[in-house]
């Protein structure tokens, strides 16, 4: 499995919560309506949330500001990434998805990256 990893900062003039609901409430069901397309294995959504008691861990890492949040995709390989441009339907797929992400992504500001999963620590609960 490869990973792909956005690091999202919202468009300006959105507010948190607007971008992240929008995020939530529209792009989701877009992404689903989707993955079959793009052969979309899993996705997910990592909402950043504010509490200043945060702020002495960010502090004492001197951290860069927060993205809004994180999406992750997986994939079976990174052939298969690659093989959708090749793929009239995946294609039409990713500009629907690359078409909303312009209504609340800074895009300009969001990094994404494609990774493999080294697995630590599994304590899940």
């Amino acid at each position: 499995m490869i990973r792909m990893t956005f690091c999202l900062k919202r468009r300006p003039g959105l507010t948190l919560k607007e971008f992240q609901d929008y995020w939530r409430d529209t792009h989701a069901p877009l992404v689903q309506k989707h993955s079959s397309a793009l052969r979309i294995k899993r996705y997910q959504q990592i909402h950043t949330f504010e509490d200043s008691s945060l702020a002495p861990f960010l502090a004492s890492r001197n951290s860069l500001a927060s993205y809004d949040g994180v999406a992750e995709l997986w994939f079976d390989s990174l052939e298969v990434v690659l093989s959708n441009k090749d793929d009239p339907e995946a294609r039409k797929a990713g500009k629907a998805l690359l078409e909303d992400e312009k209504r609340f992504i800074d895009l300009e500001n969001s990094p994404i990256f494609f990774g493999n999963e080294h697995l630590v620590v599994d304590e899940c609960w």
